[in-house]
């Protein structure tokens, strides 16, 4: 028989409380008990909503006007509420609007980064469980499916090729994952030391299309120095998805739980799930890096250069075409002054 997963757990325990019957209050099924924390799956009566609860011990809380707050959840102490094990309890609910499906998964997501960080102290783990759901308020608010569209894959497992190479040169994991900014929709992917760096993906065999998606995006004026990084994949078994190259760097990142943390939420807010990693069956295989420092002689469209009444722009450039000359990693870290 298979493994039941975590995902079904939670909706079978959820399906058992449903039947109770009590005037107003909580009913909870315990789920995991780890060290000095409690994990339950529960609902509150009467509006009978779904809701995972987590024990923490010794931790400072926010005002409860500050608990991150979504379209389809919401988060709140429960205060004598829990017998016992004299915890405080926190409860992430489904809203009535919410999807019971996204919710799930939302909780799983919530439960397996519990478990994966289950040996730090409890104040860590409640910042880690803040800017978790904080990065699922901002997935949900951006309406996102679970499961990213082909180009938003390839863009990430571009970004995620050029941190891994910023890792490899031996770059303080810590300020790789800072220096990352694709996922905050930031302006360019990384600002690293002095300048800022943008990373424009393909599998195209023929050209090599870069979309610029805004007029500041390749304006070198509002910069010190900018650099675009082009990275080429081809679909080939012997290549990696995109959850195995997130499992490498987050390996690679073992030893250092805060950095490791911080990583994960930016993925969320990227808009990947690990839930959903069965979903990425395309194998990529890396082909190419190129690196073009973007000057004024880069063809690009910018504020200075087109008419003032274009107030918005959306471009694309054959990176094939572009005549600038290519530059090593190296050389370009110490245009950046990264020693």
């Amino acid at each position: 028989m298979a493994q039941q997963s975590e995902f079904d757990r939670l909706r079978s325990a959820w399906r058992a409380l449903a039947g109770e019957n009590i005037r107003e209050g909580w009913r909870t099924i315990p789920i995991e008990q780890s060290g000095n924390r409690r994990l339950l799956a529960g609902r509150h009566f009467p509006g009978n909503m779904e809701a995972i609860l987590i024990g923490f011990h010794s931790v400072h809380l926010p005002a409860k006007e500050q608990l991150p707050q979504g379209q389809g959840f919401h988060v709140e102490q429960v205060k004598n509420e829990i017998p016992g094990f004299g915890q405080v309890w926190i409860a992430l609910s489904r809203k009535p609007v919410g999807s019971l499906d996204m919710f799930a998964r939302m909780a799983e997501d919530v439960i397996a980064m519990l478990e994966a960080y289950r040996h730090v102290d409890d104040q860590t783990l409640f910042q880690l469980f803040l800017g978790r759901i904080k990065a699922w308020q901002k997935f949900m608010h951006q309406a996102r499916t679970g499961v990213l569209g082909l180009e938003e894959e390839i863009g990430l497992v571009g970004e995620l090729h050029f941190l891994k190479l910023l890792l490899e040169r031996g770059l303080p994991a810590a300020s790789v994952i800072e220096a990352w900014q694709g996922p905050l929709d930031g302006l360019h992917d990384f600002l690293l030391g002095s300048g800022a760096i943008e990373v424009k993906s393909t599998i195209a065999t023929h050209g090599f299309p870069a979309t610029a998606g805004s007029l500041e995006q390749f304006d070198a004026s509002l910069v010190s120095i900018l650099f675009l990084v082009g990275v080429r994949f081809v679909l080939d078994a012997g290549g990696a998805t995109l959850p195995e190259i997130v499992d490498d760097i987050a390996c690679r990142l073992e030893d250092e739980p805060d950095t490791k943390g911080i990583f994960e939420i930016l993925l969320l807010r990227a808009g990947f799930l690990r839930t959903f990693s069965d979903h990425y069956k395309r194998r990529l295989a890396h082909s190419e890096t190129r690196i073009l420092l973007v000057d004024g002689e880069f063809p690009a469209l910018t504020r200075n250069n087109v008419n003032p009444a274009i107030r918005k722009a959306r471009y694309e450039i054959d990176l094939d075409l572009v005549s600038a000359a290519r530059m090593e990693l190296n050389r370009a870290l110490e245009e950046l002054r990264i020693k």
